[in-house]
C-alpha cells in the first residue's frame, strides 16, 4: 500500500471523527490483539465508537505481547498489544461467517519492538489453504493487508505461517460484511492498493464516517485545483463512500488538461479493477457542461457514452472486467470530450488488484468431522491449525488427503491416531469421513466394541485396531466388507475364528503347541518357497517367468540388451561411473540424446536398480531427472535417462574438465531447483521418499543449466509419526551423511536437508567436503571454526566469484546452509522452508543486479511461483 500504517496511524490518531451513536456494528469482528484477559472486553475505542474484543476465544495458540512503553502514545489502543507465536509452523484464527457473502478483511501487524530485541520478523499470512500476502516489518515499524473476499465455507480461517527463525505477530483483526452486489469480479478477490479522497487538507477516514469502516486517505496534486461543496452528496448507491470524501473533488488547474492518477505496479501482470465515484459539487451556468472518459494508458475504458456526472448525486465508475496496465506504469487519465466547456472532475477513487486463491479448501463435513473427533478425544495438536489438507507442507499430521483435481475440495483419505493416549470408544465423528480409506488407531486405551458404521463406511479398505481393550464380537457388517482389519493385543474381543470370513484378520489367540509346531512348519515352507507375506497375508511364490513382476505394465518403457547396445553405439562414450555402474552416452528415436547406465546383475545392483526404476516410473517434476525407460534381460541391467549435456555441479564448482565456474546467481537457482526435486519427493509422492544420496555429484544441469536431482537407487521411503520404527542399512556418502541418520538408522526427510546443507556449503565455500590435511577434516567444522573467528562472510566465499555477490544474500544463504546441516535433525528447517528463505536469497541477489547493471540478468530468470510455497508480492 502506498501509504504506511506509521502514517495512517498518525492520521487516525489526529482525527476527531464524531461518533454516530445510530450506526449500528452488525456483523463487525473486531479483535485486540494479544488484550490480556484481565483488561475489559469488549471496551470502545475512543475515536471511532468501534467495539473492540479480545482475541483469546477465536485462536488456541500464542503468547501475549505489548509496544514499548514510549511508542505507545503513537498508537491507538487496539494496536499497543498483540499477540505473537514462536511455537508451531502455521498459527490460526478461525471465525465464524456467512457462506458466499462478500466481506472486508483487514489484519494489522505492528512490532513496535515489544521483545526488546530489535530485530523485525518476516512471515507469511495466509488465508485458508492460500498465501495472501508476505508480511515484512524489517523496513517499517507497522504494515496492514486488506481484501474483499467471499469466504466459500462458514469458517474463515487466517493464518500466520513462520517462513524462517523469525516469530510472526498479529496486532489487530477486523472483519466488515459488505453489501452483496458490489466489488464482483470475474475471479479471484480484490486486495486493496489504493483507496483516496481528493482533498488539500483533509484526514484519514474510517468508521463510522464511512459505514463499512474502509479507509480513505486523502490526496492531491499541484496541477489540480480542489472545489468544494457545504450541501450533502447523496451516496446511497451500494458503494457508499463517506458523504466527506464526497464534498470535495479534483479537477485540473489547466482546464484543456486531463486528470491524471499514476501509479507504479508492484508486478507486471498484476490486474487491476477501480472504482472512481464522481458528483457535480458546483452550480452550473446555462450553457455550461462536463463530460469527460476514463482512459487507462491511453485505452478509453468500458463507457460507450461519455460520463456526465449528477448534480450533487453519486456516480461509481466500475469496471465489470479486470485490467492490465501493459507495464510497470499505470496512467489513469480523465479527459473532457471536444463539447465539454468544464474539465473533468473526482471525488473518490479506489484501486485494487486481483488476487486468486485457486486451492479450494478441504471439504466443510471433513473439517466438521475432524473438529469432532480432535474434541472427542481432547486432542490439542498446535500442529492441527488452518486447513487439514493444504498447502501440503503444512499438512495436518496423521492425515492424508486427495489432491489430484484442484477444482475438487480435498477430501480426508487417512486418519493415523496410532499411540496418541485415545481413551473411551471409538468416536462416532470418524463415519463422516465419508471418503476415508485407511483408519489407524491402534496402541491406545480404547474401550467398547466395534462400531457397527465402520462396516457401512464404503471407501475403507484397511483398519488397525490393535493394541487396545476392545470387547464384544465384530459387527455382521464388517465381517463380510473385503478389507484388511488388524485386531490383535485385543483380549476381550470375541474374533469367532470358526467362521469363514472374508477379511484378514490379524489377532493375538492362545494356541497350542501343535499349532506352534504347524506354523513353524509352514514358514519353512514358505520360506524355501520365497513367499512373501504383506500384512499377514501370505503370497504365492515367485515363478520363473516372474522376475519382472514389479514392472507390471511398464513393457512401453523396456529395453532389450541389444537395444542398449546399439543406442550406445557398443558402448563407444563413457559419460563416467557410479556405483551402480559405467554411464555412457547414446541415442533412441534417432536424435533422442540419452544416459545410459549399465551393470551386470547382482544383489545389491538389482536392489538399488529395482529401486530407482520403481520410483522414477512412478515420480515426474520438472527438477527431476526423468527415466526414459530400463533394460533387464538376464545378467543385463540398464537404466536409460534423459541426457543433460552440462554434466552435474560438482564438475562446475571445481572447474574440472574445462566446465565453467558458474556464478553466484546461477548457484541459489541451482540450490532453489535442486530443493524443489526434493521438496516433491518428501512431500508430493506416496509415500514421501528420501532421496538418500544428495551430493553435488548428483545435481545435474541441462543445457540451460536447469538443476535435476538424480541417482534414486537409495531411495525409499522414510518413517512417519505414528509408523513402527523401521531400521535399514544406513547408506549414502561419507561427508553428506546425516550423522544423526548413521548413529541411530532412523531415516527422515531431515537427513536430505543435512545432506542438502552440505552441498550449499559446497556451493557458498567451493571447499571440499572432507579435507584430511585439515585440523578440521569437514566443511562444517572448517566452516563454523570461520564464523566463529571473523566471521567475514568475504572470507568464507568462494575467491572464484570475485565478491561479486550481494552480502546480504550470501550471509542468509550460509545461515540456512548452517542450519541445515546442524547436528540435531529437530533444529534444521523443512525442505519447504529452504525453499522460502532461497526465494529470499534470490531477490536479494536480483534486487543488486537490477541495481548494477539496470536490468534483469538472464541467469535470473526464476520462477519463484514454481514450488506449491508461493512468494508473495
Amino acid at each position: 500500500m502506498e501509504s504506511s500504517f506509521g502514517l495512517l496511524l498518525v492520521l487516525l490518531t489526529l482525527t476527531i471523527i464524531h461518533i454516530v451513536q445510530a450506526q449500528d456494528q452488525q456483523g463487525f469482528i473486531s479483535l485486540d490483539c494479544g488484550l490480556p484477559p484481565n483488561e475489559t472486553s469488549p471496551y470502545k475505542e475512543n475515536r471511532t465508537g468501534l467495539l473492540f474484543s479480545s482475541d483469546a476465544t477465536f485462536i488456541q495458540s500464542g503468547k501475549t505481547g505489548r509496544v514499548q512503553a514510549n511508542q505507545e502514545r503513537k498508537f491507538l489502543k487496539p494496536y499497543r498489544t498483540l499477540r505473537y507465536f514462536p511455537e508451531g509452523i502455521r498459527n490460526c484464527y478461525n471465525l465464524s461467517v456467512f457462506k458466499e457473502r462478500k466481506y472486508l478483511i483487514r489484519a494489522y501487524f505492528l512490532y513496535g519492538n515489544y521483545d526488546g530485541q530489535n530485530t523485525a520478523p518476516v512471515f507469511d499470512l495466509y488465508l485458508g489453504p492460500n498465501l495472501w500476502a508476505k508480511i515484512d516489518l524489517q523496513d517499517e515499524n507497522g504494515t496492514w493487508e486488506e481484501i474483499l473476499h467471499i469466504p466459500t465455507s462458514n469458517s474463515l480461517q487466517i493464518c500466520l505461517v513462520k517462513t524462517g527463525m523469525a516469530t510472526p505477530l498479529i496486532s489487530s483483526l477486523v472483519i466488515r460484511p459488505m453489501r452483496t452486489g458490489r466489488y464482483t469480479t470475474e475471479s479471484g478477490s480484490l486486495k486493496t492498493y489504493k483507496r483516496f479522497y481528493f482533498n488539500k487538507s483533509g484526514s484519514g477516514l474510517l468508521y463510522s464516517k464511512d459505514v463499512y469502516d474502509r479507509i480513505w486517505m486523502p490526496r492531491f496534486e499541484d496541477e489540480w485545483t480542489q472545489i468544494s461543496t457545504a450541501l450533502r452528496v447523496y451516496n446511497k448507491n451500494g458503494y457508499d463512500p463517506p458523504d466527506d470524501a464526497l464534498k470535495n473533488a479534483a479537477t485540473p488547474t489547466n482546464a484543456s488538461a486531463p486528470l491524471t492518477i499514476e501509479w507504479v505496479s508492484e508486478n507486471l501482470d498484476d490486474q487491476y479493477y477501480f472504482y472512481a465515484h464522481y458528483a457535480e459539487i458546483q452550480d452550473l451556468q446555462a450553457n455550461d457542461t462536463r463530460e469527460f472518459n476514463f482512459l487507462l494508458n491511453g485505452q478509453k475504458l468500458y463507457m460507450p457514452s461519455p460520463e456526465v456526472p449528477k448534480k450533487l448525486r453519486l456516480t461509481t465508475f466500475e469496471g465489470m472486467s479486470p485490467i492490465t496496465c501493459n507495464g510497470w506504469e499505470c496512467n489513469l487519465q480523465l479527459i473532457r470530450t471536444k463539447r465539454s466547456t468544464l474539465p473533468p472532475l473526482l471525488n473518490a477513487l479506489e484501486v485494487y488488484t486481483v488476487i486468486q486463491f485457486p486451492q479450494l479448501e478441504t471439504d466443510e463435513s471433513d473439517v466438521v468431522a475432524m473438529k469432532n473427533i480432535s474434541a472427542s478425544y481432547g486432542l490439542s495438536r498446535i500442529n492441527w491449525q488452518g486447513d487439514p489438507c493444504f498447502p501440503e507442507q503444512l499438512r495436518w499430521d496423521a492425515l492424508d488427503c486427495s489432491n489430484t483435481n484442484i477444482s475438487t475440495p480435498p477430501r480426508i483419505t487417512s486418519l493415523n491416531l496410532s499411540s496418541s493416549r485415545l481413551n473411551g470408544t471409538i468416536a462416532t465423528a470418524i463415519q463422516s469421513l465419508t471418503q476415508l480409506e485407511t483408519l489407524d488407531l491402534s496402541n491406545n486405551n480404547l474401550t467398547g466394541g466395534v462400531p457397527e458404521f465402520l462396516g457401512k463406511m464404503k471407501s475403507l479398505s484397511v483398519i488397525n485396531l490393535s493394541g487396545n481393550n476392545l470387547n464384544g464380537s465384530i459387527p455382521q457388517a464388517l465381517r463380510k466388507k473385503r478389507l484388511k482389519l488388524y485386531l490383535e493385543g485385543n483380549p476381550r474381543l470375541i474374533k469367532r475364528p470358526k467362521e469363514k470370513i472374508p477379511v484378514a484378520i490379524v489377532a493375538s489367540v492362545p494356541v497350542a503347541i501343535v499349532a506352534s509346531v504347524v506354523i513353524v512348519v509352514i514358514f519353512l515352507v514358505l520360506r524355501k518357497r520365497k513367499s512373501t507375506i504383506v500384512q499377514g497375508i501370505p503370497l504365492p511364490p515367485r515363478t520363473s517367468t516372474e522376475n519382472d513382476s514389479s514392472f507390471a505394465n511398464k513393457k512401453s518403457k523396456r529395453f532389450t540388451y541389444s537395444e542398449v547396445v546399439q543406442m550406445t553405439n557398443d558402448f563407444q562414450r563413457v559419460l563416467g561411473k557410479g556405483g551402480f555402474g559405467m554411464v555412457y552416452h547414446g541415442t533412441v528415436k534417432g536424435s533422442e540424446q540419452v544416459a545410459v547406465k549399465v551393470s551386470q546383475l547382482s544383489t545389491q545392483g538389482y536392489k538399488q536398480f529395482k529401486a530407482e526404476v520403481d520410483l522414477l516410473l512412478r515420480v515426474h517434476h520438472t527438477n527431476l531427472v526423468s527415466l526414459v525407460g530400463y533394460c533387464h534381460e538376464g545378467n543385463h541391467l540398464a537404466l536409460i535417462y534423459e541426457f543433460l549435456p552440462n554434466g552435474d555441479l560438482k564438475q562446475h564448482l571445481s572447474g574440472k574438465g574445462g566446465k565453467s565456474i558458474i556464478n553466484w546467481s546461477t548457484r541459489l537457482r541451482i540450490a532453489l531447483e535442486a530443493a524443489l526435486g526434493l521438496e516433491y519427493l518428501h512431500i508430493g509422492c506416496t509415500p514421501p521418499m528420501v532421496h538418500r544420496d544428495v551430493k553435488t555429484a548428483n545435481i545435474l544441469l541441462d543445457e540451460n543449466f536447469k538443476a535435476k536431482l538424480a541417482d534414486f537407487g537409495l531411495s525409499r521411503s522414510f518413517q512417519v509419526k505414528g509408523e513402527p520404527y523401521d531400521s535399514t542399512l544406513v547408506a549414502g556418502t561419507p561427508g553428506y551423511l546425516d550423522p544423526e541418520y548413521y548413529r541411530t538408522g532412523r531415516l527422515a526427510e531431515k537427513s536430505d536437508v543435512y545432506s542438502f546443507g552440505i552441498v550449499l556449503l559446497e556451493m557458498i565455500t567451493n571447499q571440499p567436503v572432507i579435507n584430511q590435511t585439515s585440523e578440521n577434516a569437514h566443511i562444517t567444522q572448517r566452516v563454523g571454526v570461520e564464523i566463529n573467528g571473523a566471521n567475514n562472510i568475504l572470507e568464507i566465499m568462494d575467491p572464484k566469484l570475485c565478491k561479486d555477490y550481494d552480502i546480504k544474500s550470501a550471509s542468509r544463504a550460509l545461515d540456512l546452509a548452517m542450519s541445515c546441516a546442524d547436528s540435531s535433525s529437530s533444529k534444521r528447517p523443512s525442505i519447504s522452508e529452504v525453499i522460502q528463505v532461497l526465494k529470499e536469497c534470490i531477490l536479494c541477489e536480483n534486487s543488486r543486479i537490477r541495481n548494477n547493471r539496470g536490468l534483469e540478468s538472464e541467469d535470473m530468470n526464476v520462477d519463484l511461483d514454481s514450488s506449491e510455497t508461493l512468494m508473495a508480492r
